[in-house]
């Protein structure tokens, strides 16, 4: 199928067809939540919000959830 129908089919525009991700990486992020919610288990997802903000993270808490979860 070429690009040309699929577009059609989706009901996508060109421009997001084509356009290149500008997420930034959280791998730093995700690896710190992860040896936090390692470190002290019975902290959830809020706790942990909390001590990435004290430590100068500037996360918003529904993104802590999201990495929380894996």
């Amino acid at each position: 199928m070429s690009v040309r129908k699929a577009i059609e089919l989706g009901q996508f525009s060109h421009g997001g067809w084509y356009a290149k991700s500008q997420a930034r990486d959280q791998s730093a992020l995700r690896l710190r939540i992860r040896e936090i919610a390692h470190a002290r288990p019975r902290f959830g997802y809020q706790r942990i919000h909390v001590m990435l903000r004290r430590e100068g993270w500037n996360v918003n808490r529904k993104r802590v959830y999201r990495w929380y979860r894996f």
